[in-house]
């Protein structure tokens, strides 16, 4: 008999295994095993997609719009975005600038590997999005970890300090996942400042623009640095994770390089999704929607933070953005779901050990639970 011994890529070999999904894995086998467990693991809306949207893809179905479509996207939909840019962010793209993705991530994936040649090093503030530096890898680049101050936010002197002839990339996520960070446009004016003039890039992940609370407002930096892609989806806005589409908008012959890239490995977006999202994007039903999603995650926020601001041994600052709270703390995440039934992700997997990572998007019944738990956990772990 022959034995073939098969091996892996090294880029394969590279990548890191999700924390996230391992939490979230063993929570649901608890679950499934009868025990009452709280999950605040899902960074997700727990709202429906609105019903307008969900009729927009069954009539495109019943159209028969079911075939391919360009790989960047159907025009009405580039033109729509075009729209937005300018409408919500001041921000002047042609639909040839724009290219229609299979979500954020692969957004993301596509600008990265555009723009990184092998030994290129990319700059990821701390804590991270954990897909950030497992994309950087995959193009063979490296990834540059730079910590974040108590606001979660990097200064201009921090960027200064770590450029280097190799940089290509700076990646700013505001507002922030996993911290709710939201960089104003002064902070934001002042890191365009140290990068202005040079050949470096900013990836801007947009996806949680309208996910903000009390006064903050949103400010892309693209609007202040011309080497800028900037990354938005569906996902979070219309609560569409399912239906898989995001975008990216940016110079023509980046965009180009990303087109060809995403042309080679998905083809176009889900049809029925672009013509779904031009409802979206279009129609009449966003606004409302948004204000009840935006008004009931802001009441959970506050709720979370009043009620850990009163716990032993657990501290967090208030989130502007998104839909998480980082909670500084020694907890081990794994005891906390073995011993409390709270399911929550621990800093590691964002760079930052230390902290642990809760989402409200969940109810506020399960909030309120989850809360009188970790309550008592930490009682007990006192005495």
């Amino acid at each position: 008999m022959i034995y073939i011994i098969m091996e892996v890529s090294k880029k394969a070999r590279s990548i890191s295994a999700s924390i996230t999904l391992a939490i979230s894995a063993k929570a649901k086998q608890m679950q499934q095993e009868g025990t009452s467990v709280i999950n605040f693991t899902v960074g997700e809306p727990d709202f429906n997609t609105p019903k307008y949207i969900i009729d927009a893809a069954k009539f495109a179905l019943d159209s028969g719009l079911t075939k391919y479509t360009a790989s960047a996207g159907i025009l009405p939909l580039r033109k729509l975005i075009c729209e937005k840019l300018k409408r919500d962010n001041g921000l002047t793209y042609e639909p040839n600038q724009i290219v229609v993705s299979n979500g954020a991530k692969q957004a993301i994936a596509g600008a990265i590997s555009a723009l990184v040649d092998p030994g290129d090093e990319v700059i990821i503030p701390v804590p991270y999005w954990v897909t950030y530096p497992e994309l950087v890898k995959m193009a063979w680049g490296t990834p540059v970890f730079l910590k974040c101050g108590e606001d979660f936010k990097i200064s201009p002197m921090q960027l200064q300090k770590a450029l280097t002839p190799r940089t290509k990339v700076v990646i700013i996520n505001s507002p922030n996942n996993p911290t709710g960070a939201v960089y104003s446009e002064a902070e934001l004016r002042a890191l365009a400042e140290v990068l202005n003039g040079t050949r470096i890039w900013v990836i801007s992940d947009e996806v949680y623009e309208n996910l903000i609370y009390g006064d903050v407002k949103h400010f892309s930096i693209a609007s202040c640095h011309e080497r800028t892609v900037v990354i938005n989806g569906f996902s979070k806005t219309f609560s569409m994770t399912g239906w898989r589409i995001g975008y990216s908008a940016c110079a023509h012959e980046v965009a180009f390089a990303i087109d060809n890239i995403q042309s080679h490995m998905t083809s176009n977006v889900n049809t029925m999704t672009q013509y779904a999202s031009i409802e979206a994007l279009g129609g009449t039903g966003g606004a409302k929607f948004l204000s009840e999603m935006v008004a009931e995650f802001d009441r959970r926020r506050k709720y979370m933070v009043e009620r850990i601001s009163q716990m032993p041994g657990v501290s967090c600052n208030t989130p502007d953005g998104a839909f998480y709270v980082m909670v500084k703390t020694d907890i081990n995440a794994e005891h906390l779901l073995e011993q409390a039934k709270i399911a929550a992700v621990p800093g590691e997997a964002f760079g930052a050990p230390g902290y642990i990572r809760f989402c409200y998007t969940v109810s506020m019944e399960d909030i309120t639970e989850g809360m009188n738990r970790l309550e008592q956990f930490l009682k007990q772990r006192a005495t």
